[in-house]
């Protein structure tokens, strides 16, 4: 971050990205949807970011990592930034995230083991029938 003398700290759109992990292409598409807030430019047009960007970006990407949706996230960022926040609102929105997460993978392993299933029945000899193809072509499965 470049430091003068009685002005935040700021930062390129490229240094943006390597201090948040983002790549430049998803920095912008934030901003198109108004994940990130449109950053003042220089007299040259050059976007530049301050602390609290780099904040937002980091949420957004962390949050994203986790699996939360675009929209997820953006009710999140207007309890944070909105001044409507409280710990409870965010621990809710935590909580179901996480049973949605459980549930994904419950069906995950179902899935495994059903496929698992099949494959036990696979010899993986060269066959004109597949004990697999058979299962999924199945309706029984």
């Amino acid at each position: 971050m470049n430091k003068r003398p009685g002005r935040p700290a700021e930062l390129s759109i490229g240094g943006l990205a390597a201090q948040s992990g983002c790549n430049i292409e998803t920095i912008r598409y934030y901003e198109r949807i108004k994940l990130m807030a449109e950053p003042p430019r220089t007299a040259s047009g050059r976007r530049r970011y301050g602390d609290q960007a780099l904040r937002r970006l980091r949420f957004i990407r962390r949050s994203r990592e986790l699996g939360f949706s675009i929209d997820e996230i953006r009710g999140m960022l207007a309890m944070v930034y909105g001044g409507a926040m409280t710990c409870a609102d965010i621990l809710a929105s935590a909580s179901a995230h996480i049973a949605d997460i459980r549930r994904k993978i419950a069906d995950l392993e179902r899935m495994a083991g059903a496929l698992e299933a099949m494959a036990e029945q696979c010899h993986g000899m060269n066959v004109p029938q597949c004990a697999i193809v058979d299962c999924l072509s199945n309706d029984k499965g």
